[in-house]
């Protein structure tokens, strides 16, 4: 009864810091709407990235938004057109430092797989890459840098993905960046544009299970984006904040109005 009771008063509390998130956003988003801040997103070719550019876009969060990325995309809707596009060589990103410069705040959603890139290219994306990209927006004037990484990244970890995940965790906050914030989500629940079968079958899976449970383990991608820019929106004193799938839920729940 003990572990029952806890259970229900830390759902209630959730539940009651959930509102309270709601009912503050709006004059928090206001707030620093007023700021004119610049953002620069990573990695808009993938599904998180491609749901957060529309929600920055549809919250209108920020004076500029420019989107790096190793292609030209093609945005068809009117809300794209003031979006500016910066296409880089990631294997020479030391030439493009230029993309990286004015930007107050940074969304890196970069990320491949193993089984799509053979261990060296997912090494190279996930750390490399992401790496490298931060330490020119930290030149550039970047004070907030937010990285999306994984439910366990932990760089001693014996599974490789999360380990190569932790250590890019690591070495992103030795470059001291006024805050920091880490995104740690479980399986991410989306229609991904590109064919993954593996990943599919498991997106199934979560979505048969009950929601107690497959909320501690999966996450719908527009839920990380809405807890993304909520938690941008909020002052913070801390120099480096890590939220777990929890807490991707709880304050991505939170859309105000």
């Amino acid at each position: 009864m003990g572990g029952a009771s806890q259970r229900l008063r830390k759902h209630q509390e959730d539940e009651a810091g959930s509102m309270a998130e709601t009912e503050a956003l709006p004059k928090l988003r206001e707030d620093f709407r007023r700021q004119n801040k610049s953002v620069f997103i990573l990695g808009v070719s993938g599904e998180t990235g491609r749901v957060l550019l529309k929600e920055i876009l549809e919250q209108s969060l920020f004076s500029k938004v420019t989107v790096i990325g190793r292609r030209k995309l093609t945005f068809d809707e009117e809300a794209y057109k003031n979006v500016n596009q910066e296409v880089v060589d990631f294997e020479k990103l030391d030439d493009y430092a230029s993309a990286f410069q004015g930007h107050d705040v940074g969304f890196c959603c970069l990320g491949t797989t193993k089984a799509k890139a053979g261990a060296e290219g997912f090494v190279r994306v996930d750390r490399d890459y992401v790496l490298k990209s931060a330490e020119l927006a930290k030149a550039g004037g970047c004070k907030h840098f937010n990285l999306l990484s994984s439910k366990g990244a932990d760089k001693s970890s014996s599974f490789f993905y999360l380990q190569v995940k932790g250590e890019v965790e690591g070495r992103v906050e030795e470059l001291k960046f006024d805050r920091y914030s880490i995104f740690r989500p479980g399986v991410l629940l989306c229609d991904r544009q590109e064919s993954r079968p593996t990943e599919w079958l498991v997106r199934k899976f979560f979505g048969s299970l009950p929601a107690s449970w497959a909320s501690g383990h999966s996450v719908p991608v527009a839920t990380v984006c809405r807890a993304m820019l909520n938690n941008a929106v909020r002052p913070s004193d801390k120099q480096k904040e890590v939220l777990d799938n929890t807490a991707i839920h709880s304050l991505g729940k939170a859309k105000g109005s």
